[in-house]
């Protein structure tokens, strides 16, 4: 073998990877080094911004926006909890029950999702209306009160959010579960393990990559949206999203609107370390 050869052998993973560096660091590390060094500037927007690595705006926005950060996560969790609970048995269904079927209800699962997200969430607004198709017509039956209302509510935005970032659960539960070997179930069935075992102790764990995947698919944005807190919340709803839209946009300080992504994004590393730890790489590792 030649020595270009070698070389060539050598070179080729690096050439391959490249493009995808490339662009890593063109649309992910560069803005995220602008974002972080943005958060220490100060100024204003008519006499420019000037690095002074002012770091005491971190703990002024902590303070100031400690409500919508905590709301964010606890927005954010139900409704990862609300989409793991509607589509794990949506994609068990598709997954063991679908047969030649498959195809179409999967389809049929991301189908609405062809929508624009806005659209969809100005649709939930009218779902939800006080005298809409949903609650109008229990109100008329006398089911709800008539006093009752779900928009500008944690319920809203909850519902939402859980809708909005369903398929991002469904799809990794369905392809976890369809990975699943038949005969490792039916063995189980063999040693007289009843439907209740079966599914504890095989199907469950075996599908827990999926469970893993599609939590951090849906926490992740979930926590950081602000169209559905600003359609369906009111003005008592706002999560950090919100916020940093009007950092940026109304009150053009962008050192806050940076600084507030940043803490952000460091919480949500720390969450989903502490989530895969929990839940995640040893667990699934043990179970496979």
């Amino acid at each position: 073998m030649s020595g270009n050869d070698r070389l060539g052998r050598r070179a080729a993973p690096y050439l391959l990877t490249m493009p995808g560096m490339l662009w890593l660091v063109a649309f992910f590390l560069a803005p995220l080094v602008l974002m972080v060094t943005l958060s220490t500037q100060t100024g204003n927007l008519l006499d420019g911004f000037r690095q002074t690595w002012h770091f005491g705006i971190y703990p002024q926005v902590i303070w100031q926006y400690q409500h919508q950060f905590l709301r964010s996560f606890e927005y954010g969790g139900a409704a990862t909890i609300i989409a793991l609970v509607v589509s794990y048995p949506l994609a068990y269904w598709i997954a063991f029950h679908g047969g030649r079927r498959k195809t179409t209800l999967l389809f049929l699962l991301i189908l609405p999702f062809f929508v624009s997200f806005v659209i969809r969430t100005l649709a939930w607004q009218f779902i939800l209306a006080d005298d809409g198709i949903v609650l109008g017509a229990l109100k008329r039956w006398h089911l709800l009160p008539s006093g009752y209302h779900a928009l500008a509510t944690s319920t809203a935005v909850i519902s939402g959010l859980a809708y909005n970032f369903l398929p991002f659960m469904a799809l990794p539960l369905y392809v976890s579960l369809e990975r699943i070997d038949r005969s490792v179930v039916e063995a189980a069935g063999d040693l007289y393990a009843s439907g209740r075992d079966v599914f504890l102790r095989v199907i469950l764990p075996l599908s827990l990559p999926g469970v893993f995947a599609g939590g951090l698919l849906t926490f992740v944005p979930a926590t950081g949206d602000y169209v559905n807190a600003d359609v369906l919340g009111g003005t008592r709803n706002n999560m950090v999203g919100n916020a940093i839209q009007r950092e940026y946009l109304e009150f053009f300080h962008y050192p806050a609107g940076a600084a507030m992504s940043t803490i952000l994004m460091v919480l949500l590393l720390v969450g989903i370390f502490a989530y895969a730890r929990a839940l995640g790489t040893r667990s699934i590792q043990e179970y496979v």
